[in-house]
């Protein structure tokens, strides 16, 4: 999810540099999304972790 963060991230400096300021806006914006639904997903998964790893070993 990251990678396609990078992605449009990329995408929409490069259409920013170009002049295409509305698909710019839009790269960018679908970027932020993807990053920090990213980050998300992954503090849940590492908390999920340390639950299951304090179950498994107790």
């Amino acid at each position: 999810m990251i990678k396609w963060a990078i992605i449009f991230a990329v995408i929409g400096l490069v259409a920013g540099a170009l002049g295409f300021s509305g698909i710019a806006g839009g790269a960018m914006g679908i970027a932020k999304f993807l990053f920090w639904a990213a980050v998300i997903i992954a503090v849940v998964l590492f908390v999920l972790g340390l639950t299951v790893a304090k179950k498994v070993t107790s």
